[in-house]
């Protein structure tokens, strides 16, 4: 993935040819009125991709910042995803039609399937793939699928998964699953980068950071954007959202990024997707 110099110009093109702004504002647990401040930040510090779900309860909050921030429509990506109590083909279909209306657009530019449901994932990505063909979504994907969730999706799909959004960090560096989706030109976008802000105080991080004069986040960001994911860090601080932004001036050094590697310990803050059989 090419790291231009500003955040406004780094966009990883998918494997439809659609582009997707490579850092995005995560707004989970952002519930109702506590989404909108946030998202008009991010969009205000130059941030196009705003990620929600059905399940955050805040699509209305999120689509009516999108509308009052002056910044046109066309310009902002708007991903979400349908939830596990919404799955099965029908149901994904009506899911879809309230996050449109809750939203305030005429479409959605990156559609998912927010866990790998057992006994109605296949039917529910048979919905979004309806709702591609009918033009409503710009591009299609996954949420929290493992190795063996993508397999068995590649056997029925008929539209490849653009992206699948897992968590991802130094702590939780899912090498096997980063780079089968790589070979298959599947974009992995991680959420939870800062492991819910456990990890932000870790020395190496944090002697990273001094030498580029650099925060932990920003360095967890940026090794993110270098082993080639996009990167969606959630925050409700216009001050931490402004600053998560200022990650394109910089690169890690080669030595950097593996030490940040070495940092892998398993710790996940989410649900093993593993647990669905």
């Amino acid at each position: 993935m090419p790291i231009g110099r500003d955040i406004s110009s780094n966009r990883v093109r998918l494997n439809n040819g659609v582009q997707m702004p490579a850092l995005g504002l995560g707004t989970y647990k952002l519930v109702g009125k506590e989404a909108y401040a946030p998202v008009r930040a991010a969009l205000n510090y130059g941030y196009r991709h705003i990620d929600t779900a059905s399940f955050y309860e805040n699509e209305e909050e999120v689509g009516r910042a999108v509308r009052e921030s002056g910044v046109p429509r066309e310009e902002v990506f708007i991903t979400s995803k349908v939830w596990n109590t919404e799955q099965g083909y029908d149901e994904t279909l009506a899911a879809f039609d309230r996050s449109l209306k809750r939203l305030g657009t005429d479409h959605i530019d990156l559609y998912l399937v927010h866990w790998p449901l057992t006994g109605k994932r296949l039917d529910t990505y048979r919905a979004l793939e309806h709702l591609y063909r009918d033009g409503l979504v710009r591009a299609i994907g996954v949420s929290n699928y493992s190795i063996r969730h993508l397999e068995e999706l590649y056997t029925a799909c008929q539209v490849m998964p653009a992206v699948n959004q897992v968590e991802m960090s130094p702590f939780l560096y899912q090498k096997d699953l980063l780079q089968h989706c790589q070979a298959r030109d599947v974009l992995v976008t991680a959420f939870s980068p800062f492991a819910r802000g456990e990890i932000l105080s870790d020395p190496t991080l944090m002697e990273i950071g001094k030498a580029h004069r650099k925060s932990p986040a920003q360095v967890i960001i940026r090794w993110c954007l270098q082993r080639g994911m996009a990167v969606i860090p959630r925050s409700s601080n216009s001050n931490r959202i402004r600053e998560n932004s200022q990650v394109f001036n910089f690169s890690l050094h080669k030595e950097e990024m593996v030490r940040l590697d070495f940092l892998h310990s398993g710790l996940r803050t989410t649900t093993d997707p593993e647990t669905y059989e």
